[in-house]
């Protein structure tokens, strides 16, 4: 069964934050110093998440995603994949990643039962890539997209946020990469979160430029097929073996065909990443409620989702950042 919300659109899509601590600080994500850090009890256990995955399985959510903070940071993140893995029904477990630790973990993932990872690489550049993490190195992330490919985790999808001034002029050079075979490139607008809100306005390079540019150096994109599951456009350079994708939550947003939920690392289930509503699951985990009383959470995330968010007009961002909601 799929449960579909008020606008007829089907849920089947959950993404599951494991943590809100991260060991970049990239300056469109979060400040230099962090941000707060959720205290140590305030944060779902494992056996917590495997319950409310189950019972998301259950209700017809096919697609897990597990994102942080970074997912990578948290001890014991293998055995939590490999008994996500095991739910009978799930067909697609996946995660999101920075990559700064994927080159050890590539292989025990694959082995546990993940199935693929997208990598966030905003630069080309060595020192750009250090002064957009604050902290990071470029080699590390190359090394784990091999270590992944390696290990079988397939398709390897490369999430590049593009902001004015700061990497926009690197567009033309991450595209080109997909006329090589295991590259699928996927250009972001910046949105207004966090330390996002920086760049709102002139700082949102459209996805419409950004193809413009790609296809003047490069040719004319030929459209593709993407795995369906998420809000990408996507497209093929004359002769390339990879894809580019554009995700457009500022200039063309992808709300009507919204199928996700998300879950925070403190237990929280936001029917929209750019609202503050949310359904405290934890509350209801330590509490004793049993399943049916989960799904109905589960039921009201849903019918509370709205038909779309309004980043392109007024708009009040959430209070918490990308980082503390799991993206």
């Amino acid at each position: 069964m799929t449960y579909t919300d008020a606008y007829d659109r089907p849920i089947q899509y959950l993404r599951v934050s494991v943590t809100d601590r991260c060991n970049l600080r990239c300056v469109y994500c979060m400040p230099e110093e962090g941000v707060p850090r959720l205290a140590h009890e305030h944060i779902l256990r494992y056996e917590e998440i495997v319950r409310v995955v189950r019972v998301a399985v259950e209700m017809g959510f096919v697609h897990i995603r597990l994102t942080g903070g970074e997912p990578l940071v948290r001890q014991g993140i293998v055995d939590l994949v490999a008994e996500l893995a095991a739910i009978p029904g799930l067909d697609d477990l996946s995660m999101t990643t920075n990559g700064m630790l994927l080159r050890h973990y590539a292989a025990p993932l694959a082995q546990a039962g993940l199935r693929r990872v997208n990598l966030s690489l905003d630069t080309l550049r060595p020192e750009r890539f250090h002064s957009l993490t604050r902290r990071g190195r470029l080699e590390d992330v190359l090394e784990g997209r091999r270590a992944a490919l390696a290990a079988g985790l397939r398709p390897v999808k490369v999430n590049t946020v593009v902001i004015r001034g700061l990497n926009d002029d690197e567009v033309v050079d991450l595209a080109r990469l997909t006329l090589q075979p295991d590259w699928h490139i996927r250009f972001i607008e910046v949105m207004p979160l966090g330390a996002g809100g920086d760049w709102a306005g002139d700082g949102v390079v459209p996805s419409a430029e950004i193809r413009a540019r790609i296809e003047e150096a490069l040719g004319v994109l030929l459209p593709a097929e993407g795995d369906g599951a998420g809000p990408a456009r996507y497209y093929r350079l004359p002769g390339g073996a990879g894809t580019v994708g554009f995700i457009s939550p500022v200039t063309d947003h992808f709300c009507h065909a919204c199928n996700r939920l998300r879950l925070t690392a403190d237990g929280r289930l936001l029917p929209c990443l750019l609202s503050d509503a949310a359904i405290d699951l934890r509350a209801a985990l330590r509490g004793g409620a049993d399943d049916e009383a989960l799904r109905d959470l589960f039921r009201q995330a849903i019918i509370a989702k709205p038909r779309g968010h309004h980043l392109a007009e007024a708009f009040s961002p959430p209070h918490r950042s990308m980082s503390q909601i799991g993206g």
